[in-house]
């Protein structure tokens, strides 16, 4: 699989060249801003709570979210992910946030081969199912409770955020599911409410005005 094309800012952020865009501007605060807060966790975490993202990038995500569990039970956590990241530049770019796991994680992706690569984490069971997340999220057989919505800006990376995948995750998405994102484009939104959401926005982190979360009916 093909991996980045990348560049790195003075604090050590990857930025894509292929989208000119950072893999993250607020870094670990506002993973837990947009997506852990913005889906209501910890509060709804449960053994069995399957969670799902679009755009795996670093793992910062992942890492965030085994950082709030602490079971019992274990989590579930698959991510769609087309250019899956080199090991060496994941720890690189992980290494600023000191996160538990990180070493665990780094290893583990080092190793891991194949279409569909499995990480253990500490009460997490993760798949990364690499590809195309518009061929890869139709044939996927789960259903998730939330989703963290996190590829690169749809002004620069619209092929995730087109409203044929936003219909996808609508559909794999289990009742009362929520889903979360930075950005607050009306496209999105309105794609999101076509595919079932409830949609509200909220607001963003730091100097983003707002953001968008949604919630599926029962």
């Amino acid at each position: 699989m093909n991996q980045p094309d990348l560049t790195w800012t003075e604090s050590d952020t990857p930025v894509a060249t292929a989208f000119d865009d950072p893999y993250f501007t607020g870094g670990l605060e506002e993973t837990r801003h947009v997506f852990l807060a913005g889906n209501d966790l910890p509060a709804r975490l449960r053994d069995g709570f399957h969670v799902a993202e679009l755009g795996f990038g670093t793992g910062l995500n992942l890492l965030a979210l085994a950082q709030i569990w602490d079971g019992p039970g274990v989590l579930r956590f698959t991510s769609f992910e087309a250019f899956p990241m080199a090991a060496a530049d994941m720890e690189r770019a992980l290494k600023p946030f000191a996160l538990p796991q990180t070493g665990a994680l780094v290893a583990q992706w080092a190793a891991a081969e194949g279409p569909v690569r499995r990480l253990t984490l500490d009460g997490i069971a993760a798949q990364v199912i690499i590809g195309d997340a518009r061929q890869t999220l139709p044939d996927w057989d789960g259903a998730a409770d939330a989703w963290f919505l996190d590829g690169f800006a749809p002004a620069r990376n619209p092929e995730l955020w087109n409203d044929d995948l936003l219909a996808e995750v609508g559909r794999h998405t289990a009742p009362l599911g929520s889903c979360a994102t930075y950005t607050a484009a009306g496209h999105v939104r309105r794609a999101l409410e076509a595919a079932g959401f409830t949609v509200t926005r909220q607001p963003g982190f730091g100097r983003k005005k707002h953001m968008t979360h949604g919630r599926k009916s029962a």
